[in-house]
């Protein structure tokens, strides 16, 4: 394959425009290389990446050891599908149950799949274990929350461009004010499922909840028999300093769902995690997927949980996080009116005075810096866990350069 002619990057854009439905509305940079927390594009320019994909390149672009793991498995089989045993899927499950506390690990391929999942499996929990009559079970869901863009997700979602346009929606969920526990528990009644619940708001802006919100939403659950249900598919793996973002109030979920970062930023893997009282409920023949659990995404999933398990990369995701909070709150007052971390994840909301989150992720494209905005007046920041402290504090230049009136 040989690289684009460089004066050809508008004809590749145009391409894209042309052929791949408009779902996204991508930034004008056409990438062809990366390494570690650096991409290049077809005419050689250099961007530090502070998106990692929305959280699936926690760990970098093309990290030696997982790109080792794949290559290997590359030259054996990657796909047997779920009629046959692998001899990958047992030992990645093993790796990630124990990684996370529980018994049993349910495989697919991308973090809606997950939730999807999860919403079954606490519907099937409701019904067959807590007694729930049947088709009345219900999952209290978060204002604000972003969970993924199914038809069923996009049903309790209030974000108008994921669900205008897309129903009749599912019905079986009601949505209250993120980080209100009293909100969760006065909404609880003899037919509630779960809670599902991000333990940190990455699509609405890195919203984090008031502190001991985690621990009470547990202290519901167990009083009232409903299952908590953390959706850590962008804070979970390393991103926020630690192994997951219920590790920050010490609370241990009923049910994680798992993604992005869980593929190593080379193939789709997500799981559903949970001990055997609750994901046991599933049975043969009611929930599955040709490529879930495939011999290619276990090996470099296990790959990720052997990362994951010397803590190597949380105490660097917590270390050079306390570094760039530091380093964005210094812009409060000089284009930025709020900064929220936790960890190497934040989200910076922009003075109107000074732009749009969009225009400000153009502006840093231009100084070679990749973040990306949400919501109007919210850039993100998610680095790769492998970028050093110059490097960021290379581009918090760059965002106060921009900023500046």
């Amino acid at each position: 394959m040989t690289v684009p002619d460089p004066d050809g990057v508008g004809e590749i854009i145009a391409s894209e425009d042309a052929h791949v439905a408009h779902n996204y509305h991508p930034l004008p940079v056409v990438i062809a290389r990366g390494e570690g927390a650096w991409v290049t594009d077809v005419e050689g320019k250099r961007y530090l990446d502070l998106l990692s994909a929305y959280s699936a390149l926690n760990f970098g672009h093309r990290h030696p050891a997982l790109v080792a793991a794949a290559t290997e498995q590359l030259g054996r089989i990657t796909l047997t599908s779920r009629a046959f045993h692998n001899d990958m899927l047992g030992p990645f499950a093993e790796a990630l149950a124990e990684l996370c506390g529980k018994d049993l690990v349910l495989p697919m391929n991308t973090g809606a799949e997950a939730v999807e999942t999860g919403i079954k499996v606490a519907r099937a929990w409701a019904y067959r274990v807590k007694g729930v009559p049947a088709d009345a079970a219900t999952i209290i869901v978060a204002d604000g929350n972003f969970h993924g863009r199914t038809t069923t997700i996009v049903s309790f979602s209030d974000d108008p461009e994921a669900r205008g346009g897309f129903g009749p929606f599912t019905p079986g969920f009601v949505s209250v004010p993120f980080g209100d526990a009293a909100a969760v528990e006065a909404a609880v009644d003899a037919h509630t499922a779960a809670v599902l619940v991000e333990p940190i708001q990455g699509e609405a802006g890195v919203v984090i909840p008031p502190e001991g919100y985690l621990r009470a939403l547990r202290e519901v659950c167990d009083r009232r028999g409903v299952l908590m249900i953390a959706d850590e598919i962008q804070s979970g793996l390393g991103r926020v300093g630690t192994t997951f973002a219920c590790d920050r109030e010490g609370v241990v979920p009923d049910v994680y769902l798992l993604g992005k970062a869980l593929g190593g930023g080379i193939v789709p893997l997500s799981a559903v995690v949970a001990n055997r009282d609750v994901l046991g409920v599933i049975g043969p023949g009611e929930h599955g997927s040709t490529f879930g659990g495939n011999p290619l995404a276990a090996a470099v999933g296990r790959q990720v949980v052997e990362m994951l398990a010397s803590g190597e990369f949380q105490t660097r995701a917590a270390a050079l996080g306390e570094h760039l909070a530091a380093k964005l709150t210094e812009l409060l007052g000089h284009g930025a009116v709020a900064v929220r971390a936790a960890g190497l994840w934040a989200g910076v909301d922009i003075d109107p005075a000074v732009g749009t989150g969009r225009e400000v992720a153009e502006k840093l494209l231009a100084r070679g810096v990749l973040v990306k905005d949400t919501h109007g007046q919210t850039i993100r920041i998610a680095p790769p866990i492998v970028v050093r402290a110059t490097e960021l504090d290379w581009a918090v230049a760059q965002l106060r350069l921009v900023l500046a009136p």
